[in-house]
């Protein structure tokens, strides 16, 4: 396989990397700090790190049980499948 060579922008004062050359830096907000790199080689280091996912038939799919704590609100018990899963975070905008 060829390797494939890429443009990678840096931030001289951070270190902050873009794939595109930025006027001020997002992360120390310095101007004009960005500098060209080209980097040289292929993104097959990233798939080694990657786990491996499996296809899985939608009826072999194991439905998994959770503790449901009711809010007493029949709508929003509704929304959320029963109430509250014990140990999750949801998010409410009223």
């Amino acid at each position: 396989m060829a390797k494939k060579q890429t443009t990678v922008f840096f931030c001289n004062e951070c270190g902050y990397e873009s794939s595109k050359w930025l006027g001020k830096c997002p992360a120390c907000g310095k101007w004009n700090t960005f500098v060209e790199e080209k980097i040289v080689g292929n993104n097959s280091s990233k798939d080694k790190n990657k786990p491996k996912s499996e296809v899985i038939k939608l009826n072999e799919v194991e439905k998994k049980v959770s503790v449901r704590i009711q809010t007493g609100v029949q709508e929003l018990d509704r929304v959320l499948g029963g109430g509250f899963v014990k140990g999750s975070l949801t998010l409410l905008r009223w």
